[in-house]
């Protein structure tokens, strides 16, 4: 995106991401981006119409821009833009398609319970995906309950635009908690019994190949028929996962196709401040978008709710049930993301507050489900 800055001479400078020049190799933190091909480095092109009209061009590397506040990121291929319908099961469980592992990092800090990763899988452009779809991945190894079968598909909300966290359309990123059992007599872990997958993906190494099926899923499709729309989005834990596809999309990404302009609200659940997920990039797009985006989270273990209780995602609903009604009743969506059993309470909190209002809920969510504005995918 250039930005055109007016002083003595006229400069036009071409900034690519950020202003920030320092490069890291983590693909999710935002405040500094990784850039894999060097031509994306952020070297700024600097256009310089002199007193006699005499343009040249100079390359300065490193020049922070304050006035380029918040540049987004080209992407290719745009063809991605042309399907009007979402790709589905393009490869199923019997055929997947070999990808390969790109990276996989811990992005929780020491004090959260568990570990999260960020999967980033290269499938070569050609295991296409919409925001807010799934892939199935299929581990190693034979089905214990069918000898001589391969193991079930286990599916992964995708955390990545269709471009991926390279820009390029060619790779994809799951955000993985790595599922651990531990004996409740024993206190101590019984790997008999942990998760077959996500231990599978979280141990993944760079180079590993990795069977995927999909893309699957309707349910959490970003819509974009009117880019000023309202998106509610809320999660618990790992369920964060498509809403950072579409908040790369709104914030990050320059789409010529799809100029966001609305409100994008986002609350997530997790347990501790170091269980935070992507904390970097919303908190940036925060900063960049104060007017198109908010950001409430629920740390169950470090905030107490107005009851003097833990905090978790509902009571965060509740504290905004007034204004979240009243965007619903304009037209907004609301998806919802995580483990089942963030669902109960939610909707005990969403039928309180209908009643408290004087409506019905359970007509309030015929109607919300009617407009196809109640988007859910609970695992």
């Amino acid at each position: 995106m250039a930005h055109s800055i007016s002083t003595l001479s006229q400069v036009s400078v071409t900034v690519p991401v950020g202003s920030d020049c320092s490069l890291k190799r983590s693909v999710f933190k935002t405040n500094t981006l990784n850039f894999p091909d060097k031509s994306l480095a952020p070297t700024l092109s600097l256009n310089f119409k002199t007193k006699n009209g005499v343009s040249r061009d100079r390359k300065v590397l490193c020049m922070s821009v304050q006035q380029a506040s918040a540049p987004k990121v080209a992407v290719s291929p745009l063809h991605l833009e042309d399907a009007k319908e979402p790709p589905l099961n393009l490869h199923k469980p019997k055929e997947p398609y070999t990808a390969t592992i790109v990276s996989v990092e811990r992005i929780v800090g020491p004090k959260a319970p568990g570990e999260t990763c960020h999967v980033v899988i290269d499938h070569g452009g050609n295991v296409p995906y919409w925001e807010g779809q799934s892939y199935g991945i299929i581990p190693p190894g034979e089905n214990p309950k069918k000898p001589g079968m391969p193991q079930n598909v286990r599916l992964y909300s995708i955390a990545s635009t269709r471009y991926g966290d390279f820009f390029d359309g060619k790779t994809a990123s799951l955000c993985v908690r790595r599922a651990v059992y531990y004996d409740p007599e024993t206190g101590k872990e019984d790997p008999s019994k942990n998760g077959v997958c996500s231990n599978y993906l979280c141990n993944s190494k760079p180079g590993d190949k990795v069977k995927v099926t999909g893309p699957s899923g309707k349910i959490m499709l970003l819509p974009e028929d009117n880019p000023n729309a309202t998106h509610i989005m809320i999660a618990t834990g790992t369920g964060v996962a498509p809403y950072r596809g579409y908040l790369r999309r709104m914030f990050m990404e320059s789409v010529p196709t799809f100029k966001f302009g609305g409100l994008a609200w986002l609350f997530l659940g997790v347990a501790n401040n170091d269980s935070l997920l992507y904390d970097e990039e919303f908190t940036k797009y925060l900063k960049d978008y104060p007017d198109n985006f908010r950001y409430d989270k629920a740390l169950s273990r470090e905030h107490k709710n107005k009851n003097g209780g833990k905090m978790y995602v509902q009571d965060k609903i509740e504290e905004y049930s007034d204004e979240i009604f009243k965007l619903l009743d304009n037209g907004a969506h609301i998806y919802f993301c995580g483990l089942k059993g963030m669902m109960p309470g939610i909707q005990e909190t969403l039928k309180r507050v209908a009643e408290q209002r004087g409506e019905s809920w359970d007509e309030k969510l015929s109607q919300l489900k009617k407009n196809k504005q109640w988007h859910v995918e609970v695992y």
